[in-house]
């Protein structure tokens, strides 16, 4: 059994995405990250960053005391080496699987957040902001576009870890993006949206927040955006 500490966010669809796709037993436990739930002692234990999600799993290969993990990429590749599946079994592919999730967590992740932020959470607008990270958006949007050239998947022919990191991240209508700009990322995207798994990993989401996009209270954005060093305890 596999514990994921989850709220319906693009990391966290990234978990589900991979835990339905290769049907390990799991449950949810909600971390509530708008009521501050991420700063809990009990959840720090395993997710000393503050951020969800984290998982703890109860029958690790090695047979074992449970195993927690933390950080949605590093999750990934821990669950793609438990299930061994959705990673390449060769030297040559699992670099690529590495380089485009690393892709993600480092450039696509980050800066749609941002893009989030500026344009939708930002007290107030910020234009310079605000046109800096949806251009940088489109600037990655174009780099998957090209990768997917030729391309059903990110690594291939083969569905992977590096197409459940970077689909939760690809949300155009929210980030500023015209995909008639982008028709081989449309296209992987519709792909995947149609996969059953996708649908079940995100009805998971709505069963735990079903208004993932109503107002942002002063309170919850203190909670999200307001954090310092004194946070960390």
């Amino acid at each position: 059994m596999i514990d994921l500490h989850y709220w319906p966010t693009p990391n966290g669809h990234k978990i589900t995405l991979f835990l339905e796709e290769a049907g390990l037993e799991y449950r949810l436990l909600p971390v509530n990250i708008g009521q501050g739930d991420q700063f809990k002692p009990d959840f720090l234990r395993i997710a000393p960053n503050n951020r969800m999600p984290a998982i703890v799993d109860h029958a690790p290969a090695d047979g074992g005391k449970p195993i927690s993990v933390f950080e949605s990429g590093a999750i990934l590749l821990y669950l793609a080496g438990k299930a061994g599946k959705f990673i390449p079994k060769d030297l040559r592919g699992q670099v690529q699987a590495l380089e485009w999730v690393m892709w993600q967590m480092g450039g696509l992740g980050p800066m749609a957040g941002q893009n989030h932020h500026f344009s939708h959470y930002a007290p107030e607008k910020v234009p310079y902001a605000i046109g800096r990270y949806v251009k940088e958006t489109s600037r990655l949007y174009g780099v998957l576009n090209k990768r997917l050239e030729g391309r059903r998947f990110i690594l291939g022919r083969s569905y992977s870890i590096a197409d459940m990191a970077c689909y939760p991240w690809v949300i155009p209508d929210r980030q500023g993006q015209d995909m008639a700009n982008f028709p081989n990322l449309a296209r992987w995207q519709a792909e995947i949206r149609a996969r059953p798994a996708t649908t079940r990993a995100y009805a998971r989401g709505k069963e735990v927040n079903p208004t993932p996009r109503g107002p942002v209270t002063d309170e919850q954005r203190r909670i999200l955006y307001g954090q310092d060093h004194r946070s960390v305890k």
